[in-house]
C-alpha cells in the first residue's frame, strides 16, 4: 500500500522540486509563494535532496532577478529551479528565451494565474503560461494535486534527457491551494528514476575555466536564422521522452499518463479538449451524461509544448464529429485562443469531417461546474455549434455565453461542508487542520478549497470541505452542503449563509445570542429555511470561550471542535485526540502556554454546544417591514451591492459597460456603502472625560472615529443620541460644539483609539457592537450633514483631525500600521493628490473590488489613485508627474502670453498671482478658482485657450505609495532613478519589514535575526538603510517616522516633505499582523513607540533646504535609546520563535541585531553632530 498524505498542489510541486534540485532562486508572488516557502523551510531544517545535500535557496529582489540567477546557476552546472506566477513569469520571459536557446535543462514551476490588465487579479487561469509559449520552454500541465505529484518528476527527468527546459504548471488556487489526500512518490523512488549520465553531460557542458568557451555572442544576419533552426531535432524528441518517463511513473503508481489522454465513451460523437483542473470536472459530467444515454468524451492535454499533432489525433474516436476546445485564457483580437488554434490546425491536417469550435472559461478562478460543462456538450449537439463561446458568465452584449444546464451530478458517499469565516479568525487554518486530520488518520479521502476576497484579515472567507470514500474530482465550489457553519453572526444579515444546505442538514452558528434573542434577531428567511428543511440547528459562543481561555479573537479551535462533534465524520474521541496532537505540533514553538490555551478551548467547546429546538412558528416567520434606503448611485446598486452580497457572478456584461467599467475604472469611495459590522467590540465615547486631543482619530487605521465641530443650527437638527461638549482651545466667530463620532458598522474593533486615549479615566471604552448601534444615526448625520469646519491650523495634530479623511473604511487588518499614515496625507493634501500605488498591501486595502477606499470631499475632489504593477511603481508615478508637468508648463506659457497682451488689470492681477504661485500648494485651489471665475466672464481668445486646461490650474501633489518589498527590492532601481531626477515627487514607504501582502516573506528591509518566510532560520544579513542611501544625493528630502512614537514628528515630516520643491522620501515604520505582536494588534501605536524607545527604529529628518541657511540639514528626532531591546524583540513572534526553533543561534543573532541598530543610531548621531555631506 503506497503511503498517502494530505497536501495541496504547491506542496506536491515543492516536494518534487526539492528532491531534484541543487539550487532554487526565489521571489514571492501569489499563488506560487508557498512552493518557495516550503523549500526554504526544508533547507533551513537540513532536509536533503536525492543527491544527499540540502537545497541552496536564495531570495532575489524580483522575478527578473530570480530568472537571471536561474540562468547563471544553470550555466555554472548546478541543477536549478524556481517558482512563479502571473506578472512574475512575464518578468522572467527575457531570460527564458535565453535559457531555452542555450538548451539548458531546468524546470520553472508555475501556479498559473491571471495577468493584470485593466485590473489586478491574483486568481487562477492560463493567461501567464500562454504568454510564455513562444519562449521555447516545453510545457507540462497537471490537472489535480495527485497529478502534480506524479507529473512534476516527468518535467525534471525529461528536461535532463531532452535539454529542453520545462514549465511545470497547474491551476493557481484551484490546484495550488486545494488540499487533497494523495499518494506520495517516495524520494528513493524518485532517485531511482534519474539517469546520472544526463546530469554528467549537463555538468560537462557548463562554463568552466578548465575548458572555457564563449556563450551569448552577438550574431549577424548571415547565421542567426540557421542557428535558430538548428534546435528543431531537440523539440521533436521531447514528446517521446515525456512518454518514456510517464510510463515509468505509471509503473510506479499504476496511474496511466500520456501526452494526451482520452476519457469517455469509445464511440463518442462529441468531445471536449482541455487542460488543467477542469478535466476532472468534465470527467464527472461525462459519467453523468453517458449514464443518461449520451456519447461524449474528453481529451486531456498534458504536454502542451511541443504540441504533438499525431498524438492528439490518435486520441480522437473515429465516431467523433464535433469538438469543443476550452482555453482558460483570452487573446483579444485573435481569431481564436491558443489551444483551439492548435487543435483546429491538427484536425484540418487530418482532413477529417469534424467540426471544431473554441470557448473560453475560468478566467480569474471562475471555476466551472458540471452544469456549465453539460452546456458545452449541449452546444455541440446543435447543427451549427456556437464558436468563441464562454461559460460561467452572462454575456448579454455579444451573446457568446452558454446558459448552464440544470443537472445534478450526485457523488455517492460524499459529505460536503461549508464554513463562513472572517479573515484572521482562524477558520481557514482550522479547516486545513480538519482535512489533514481526517485525510491522514482515516481511510477517507478529503478535499479542501478556500474562497476569499483580496482583503487582509477582516475579509470574508468561505471554506469548502468534502469527505468521501473515493478520490474527489469536484474542483468547484460546493452548491449542495450537508453541513454549514457560520463563524460570524453579522453574516446572517449580509449573506445567504444557508444557501445550498440540504434537507435534514446541520447548521452551526457562532453567536452570543441566547435562544430568546435568536428568535428575535435571526432573519425570517433564515428561520423559515431552517424549519421547512428540518435543519439541525446548533449554536456556540466561540468568542466568549476564546477570550476566557486567553486566545483573544482566535476562535478556530473552538469552532473546529464543534464541527467534529456535530458533523460526526469520525468518532469524536478520535477527533479530539488528533486535534490535541495537532495543537502540539502546530503551536509548541510558540510556547507551552499557547498549547495549553488551545487544549482548554477544545475541552470547553465540547460542553458548550447548544442544540436549538426549532419552534413551529418559524415555518411562517415574517420580517418586520423595514425602511430600506434605496437612493444609492446606479454604480452602487448595480455593481457594488451585488458584489458585496457575493452575487457578482450574476452581473451581466452589459451592466459593466453601462457603468463605464470597460477600462477598469471604478467609482471612488464605495467602502462607505459596505457597513460590514465585523467588529465584536467598538469604542464608546465618554464626553465628560474627553480632553479633545483628537489622538484617537489620528491613529485610527480605518477613519471610523473622527472629530467634528457643529454650529448651533446643525446641533439642533442632530438625531437622538447625538453626544457633544463645548470645544476647548478653539477660536471661532460662531458658537461651536465638539463631538467624537464613531461608526459601529465600519469599525474593525482594533481598540487603538481607546488605548491611545490619554484622558484620565479614558474617554473611550470598548463596548459590544450591539450596544453602540444607537450611534449609527449620529455618525451618518455628522458625516453627511455637518459641514467641515476647521478654525485651527490643519498642520497641527489636533487641527489635522478636523479635516475630512479621504481614505476611509479601507480593507486593512484591524490595527494596521500602514493606513494611518496614508489617511493623514489625504487629510492634509487629499483634494489635490495624485497617487501611484505599488501592488501590495497598500493597493489591496485601498482598492480591492467592490471596495474602493479613497473618496471625495463635499466638492467632489479627492486623491486620484491608480495601480500599475509591483515593479514599476516609481516610474509610473514619475510618468504621472511628467504628464501633468508638461501640460502645466504649456498652461503657464499661455498665461505668460496673456499677460504680455493688453488685458484688463483685474484679470492681469489674478493671472499674475496664479503664475507667481504656480508651484505653491497652499491655497492653490483658491487661486485656480479665481482664474476660472474671472476668465469665464472675460471674452478673450486667451481665456478660451487657458480654460481648456483649467483642470490643471491646481498645483497637484504627486505621491508614490508602496511597501518595503517594492521600495527596498523589486522597485528599488526605479525608485532610485525617480529620486535622482530632482523632480517634486513625494514617496511614502510603508515599512513593515516584510512582503506583507504575499504572506510575510523576507525583504531587504527585514532586520537580521527576524524569522520570515524565505528566512525560516532567521535572516542572516542586516537591514538595508534606504534613507541613508537616498541622502547621498544631497537634494532628496528624507525622513524616518513612527506615528506611535511621535505623532508630531510624523506630521512635521509629511508637511515638510510635501512643501519641499524636490524629491522626498518618507519611510514609515508600520506594524503588521505578520509580526506576531504578542499583545495583539490592539495597541499598535504603543508597539511603534517601543520600537523607537529601545533603539530598534530611529526618527530623523533630512531637509536639504536647511543647507541654504548654513544649517545642518540632518535632524535626529530620536532620543538616546532607553528601552530594553531584547524585551522588544521577544514581544514579537517573528523574533521570539527564533529562540525556540534555533536556541543555539538566537542569542548570537539577537546580539548582532542590537549591535547593528546601535551602529545605525551612532551613524545618525554623527550626522546630527557633524554633518558634512
Amino acid at each position: 500500500m503506497r503511503k498517502t498524505k494530505t497536501m495541496d498542489g504547491n506542496t506536491a510541486a515543492s516536494y518534487v522540486s526539492y528532491a531534484f534540485s541543487e539550487v532554487a532562486a526565489i521571489f514571492p508572488i501569489t499563488p506560487s509563494s508557498p512552493m518557495a516557502e516550503h523549500v526554504d523551510e526544508w533547507s533551513a531544517s537540513g532536509k536533503k535532496n536525492i543527491f544527499g545535500y540540502p537545497l541552496k535557496v536564495v531570495e532575489m529582489q524580483s522575478e527578473g532577478g530570480a530568472a537571471g540567477a536561474l540562468h547563471g546557476s544553470l550555466q555554472s552546472g548546478a541543477l536549478t529551479t524556481t517558482y512563479t506566477s502571473s506578472q512574475g513569469l512575464l518578468l522572467m520571459l527575457p531570460n527564458m528565451y535565453k535559457i531555452a536557446g542555450e538548451l539548458l535543462p531546468c524546470v520553472i514551476n508555475v501556479a498559473a494565474r491571471a495577468i493584470a490588465t485593466s485590473s489586478l487579479s491574483i486568481f487562477g487561469d492560463h493567461q501567464d503560461v500562454m504568454s510564455a509559449r513562444e519562449t521555447g520552454f516545453a510545457m507540462l500541465c497537471s490537472s489535480s494535486v495527485q497529478e502534480v505529484m506524479d507529473l512534476s518528476p516527468v518535467s525534471y527527468l525529461a528536461t535532463l534527457k531532452s535539454r529542453i527546459p520545462f514549465i511545470n504548471f497547474f491551476d493557481g488556487f484551484r490546484t495550488s491551494h486545494e488540499i487533497q489526500k494523495i499518494e506520495v512518490i517516495e524520494e528513493d523512488e524518485l532517485k531511482g528514476l534519474v539517469d546520472y549520465k544526463y546530469i554528467d553531460d549537463f555538468r560537462k557542458r557548463s562554463l568552466n575555466p578548465d575548458h572555457p568557451v564563449t556563450r551569448g555572442t552577438a550574431q549577424n544576419p548571415d547565421i542567426y536564422f540557421q542557428t535558430r533552426e538548428a534546435v528543431n531535432k531537440y523539440y521533436e524528441d521531447v514528446p517521446e521522452i515525456v512518454e518514456e518517463y510517464m510510463s515509468k511513473i505509471t509503473k510506479l503508481t499504476g496511474r496511466e499518463y500520456h501526452c494526451f489522454d482520452y476519457y469517455g465513451a469509445h464511440d463518442a460523437d462529441r468531445i471536449i479538449v482541455s487542460m488543467g483542473s477542469v478535466n476532472d470536472v468534465i470527467e464527472e459530467t461525462i459519467d453523468y451524461l453517458n449514464e443518461n444515454k449520451q456519447k461524449v468524451g474528453l481529451i486531456k492535454v498534458r504536454l502542451y509544448r511541443p504540441f504533438d499533432t499525431k498524438k492528439l489525433l490518435s486520441c480522437i474516436p473515429e465516431t467523433a464529429t464535433k469538438i469543443a476546445v476550452l482555453d482558460r485564457t483570452k487573446e483579444p483580437g485573435s481569431s481564436g485562443e491558443p489551444l483551439y488554434l492548435d487543435v483546429l490546425q491538427a484536425v484540418y491536417k487530418q482532413n477529417r469531417n469534424i467540426k471544431v469550435v473554441g470557448g473560453r472559461f475560468g478566467l480569474g478562478s471562475k471555476d466551472p461546474t458540471p452544469k456549465h460543462i453539460a452546456a458545452i456538450y449541449d452546444n455541440l449537439a446543435l447543427d451549427e455549434p456556437k464558436n468563441s463561446f464562454t461559460i460561467g458568465i452572462i454575456d448579454d452584449v455579444t451573446s457568446l455565453s452558454l446558459a448552464p444546464l440544470n443537472i445534478d451530478v450526485k457523488i455517492e458517499g460524499l459529505t460536503s461542508c461549508k464554513f463562513w469565516g472572517l479573515g484572521s479568525d482562524g477558520t481557514v487554518g482550522a479547516n486545513k487542520s480538519a482535512i489533514k486530520i481526517i485525510g491522514d488518520h482515516t481511510e477517507m479521502y478529503a478535499q479542501g478549497y478556500f474562497d476569499y476576497d483580496s482583503k487582509k484579515s477582516g475579509g470574508i472567507t468561505v471554506s469548502y470541505l468534502r469527505f468521501g470514500k473515493d478520490p474527489i474530482k469536484s474542483h468547484y465550489l460546493i452548491d449542495s452542503a450537508d453541513f454549514i457553519a457560520c463563524h460570524n453572526q453579522s453574516y446572517v444579515y449580509k449573506y445567504n449563509v444557508l444557501d445550498g444546505l440540504k434537507e435534514n442538514g446541520k447548521f452551526l452558528l457562532n453567536t452570543f445570542w441566547n435562544k430568546e434573542e435568536l428568535n428575535e434577531r435571526l432573519p425570517a428567511k433564515m428561520k423559515r429555511y431552517i424549519a421547512e428543511n428540518n435543519i439541525e440547528f446548533y449554536t456556540i459562543d466561540a468568542v466568549k470561550i476564546a477570550r476566557e481561555v486567553g486566545l483573544g479573537g482566535r476562535i478556530n479551535m473552538v469552532m473546529q471542535t464543534a464541527f467534529f462533534k456535530i458533523a460526526n465524520i469520525i468518532p469524536i474521541e478520535d477527533a479530539i485526540k488528533y486535534l490535541k496532537d495537532a495543537v502540539v505540533t502546530s503551536y509548541s514553538k510558540k510556547g507551552e502556554n499557547i498549547v495549553r490555551m488551545n487544549h482548554d478551548a477544545i475541552d470547553t467547546a465540547l460542553s458548550s454546544i447548544q442544540k436549538i429546538s426549532v419552534p413551529n412558528e418559524w415555518n411562517n416567520a415574517i420580517d418586520e417591514k423595514l425602511k430600506v434606503k434605496d437612493d444609492y448611485p446606479e454604480f452602487i446598486k448595480e455593481i457594488v451591492k451585488p458584489m458585496t452580497k457575493l452575487e457578482g457572478n450574476n452581473i451581466p456584461i452589459s451592466t459593466f459597460i453601462k457603468n463605464n467599467m470597460q477600462d477598469g475604472t471604478f467609482m471612488h469611495g464605495t467602502t462607505s456603502y459596505e457597513k460590514r459590522g465585523i467588529a465584536v467590540n467598538v469604542p464608546e465615547w465618554i464626553p465628560e472625560n474627553c480632553i479633545q486631543c483628537n489622538q484617537c482619530a489620528f491613529v485610527c487605521p480605518h477613519a471610523t472615529i473622527r472629530a467634528f465641530l457643529l454650529n448651533d443650527d446643525e446641533l439642533e437638527k442632530a438625531p437622538e443620541g447625538f453626544k457633544h461638549i463645548a470645544p476647548k482651545g478653539i477660536k471661532s466667530e460662531e458658537n461651536l460644539h465638539y463631538t467624537i463620532g464613531v461608526s459601529p458598522l465600519d469599525c474593525t474593533g482594533c481598540g487603538n483609539c481607546a488605548l491611545v486615549c490619554p484622558a484620565p479615566g479614558k474617554a473611550l471604552i470598548m463596548k459590544s457592537q450591539d450596544s453602540q448601534h444607537n450611534q449609527i444615526e449620529p455618525w451618518n448625520y455628522a458625516v453627511e450633514k455637518v459641514k467641515k469646519k476647521n478654525p485651527m491650523n490643519k498642520f497641527t495634530l489636533k487641527g489635522s483631525q478636523f479635516e475630512r479623511p479621504l481614505l476611509e473604511y479601507n480593507g486593512a487588518c484591524a490595527g494596521c500600521g500602514e493606513t494611518p499614515y496614508a489617511k493623514l496625507v489625504t487629510q492634509l493634501f487629499g483634494d489635490r493628490m495624485m497617487i501611484a500605488n505599488a501592488t501590495g498591501c497598500s493597493s489591496i486595502w485601498a482598492a480591492s473590488t467592490p471596495a474602493s477606499a479613497y473618496t471625495v470631499n463635499k466638492n467632489g475632489h479627492g486623491p486620484a489613485w491608480a495601480n500599475s504593477l509591483f515593479e514599476d511603481n516609481a516610474e509610473f508615478g514619475y510618468g504621472m508627474y511628467l504628464g501633468v508637468k508638461a501640460i502645466r508648463e504649456r498652461l503657464a506659457n499661455n498665461v505668460k502670453m496673456a499677460l504680455d497682451n493688453d488685458i484688463d488689470d483685474d484679470v492681469k492681477e489674478v493671472l499674475k498671482e496664479w503664475l507667481d504661485n504656480k508651484d505653491v500648494g497652499d491655497s492653490s485651489r483658491e487661486r485656480a478658482q479665481k482664474v476660472i471665475n474671472i476668465l469665464e466672464n472675460y471674452d478673450n481668445e486667451f481665456s478660451k485657450i487657458i480654460l481648456q486646461d483649467k483642470e490643471f490650474l491646481v498645483k497637484r501633489s504627486q505621491w508614490i505609495f508602496g511597501g518595503d518589498g517594492w521600495a527596498y527590492d523589486i522597485g528599488y532601481g526605479g525608485l532610485d532613478h525617480v529620486l535622482a531626477s530632482g523632480e517634486n515627487i513625494n514617496v511614502l514607504v510603508f515599512d513593515t519589514e516584510i512582503y506583507s501582502n504575499t504572506g510575510g516573506q523576507s525583504s531587504k528591509a527585514t532586520p537580521l535575526s527576524a524569522i520570515a518566510k524565505f528566512a525560516a532560520s532567521g535572516k542572516r544579513t542586516k537591514k538595508k538603510d534606504l534613507g541613508l542611501m537616498a541622502m547621498t544625493y544631497g537634494y532628496v528630502y528624507v525622513a524616518q517616522v513612527s506615528m506611535g512614537a511621535d505623532k508630531n514628528q510624523t506630521l512635521k515630516a509629511i508637511t515638510e516633505a510635501e512643501k519641499y520643491d524636490g524629491p522626498s522620501l518618507i519611510i514609515a515604520y508600520s506594524t503588521c499582523i505578520s509580526h506576531g505582536i504578542k499583545i495583539g494588534m490592539a495597541n499598535t501605536p504603543d508597539e511603534e513607540k517601543k520600537a523607537v524607545e529601545c533603539g530598534y527604529w530611529h526618527l530623523y529628518r533630512y531637509n536639504p533646504e536647511l543647507k541654504e541657511s548654513d544649517k545642518n540639514p540632518f535632524i535626529l528626532d530620536s532620543k538616546e535609546p532607553k528601552g530594553d531591546f531584547r524585551e522588544f524583540l521577544m514581544g514579537e513572534i517573528r523574533y521570539s520563535s527564533l529562540a525556540k526553533a534555533y536556541p543555539e543561534k538566537a542569542d548570537e543573532l539577537f546580539a548582532l541585531t542590537e549591535k547593528y541598530a546601535n551602529d545605525r543610531y551612532r551613524t545618525y548621531k554623527r550626522l546630527s553632530d557633524e554633518f558634512n555631506l
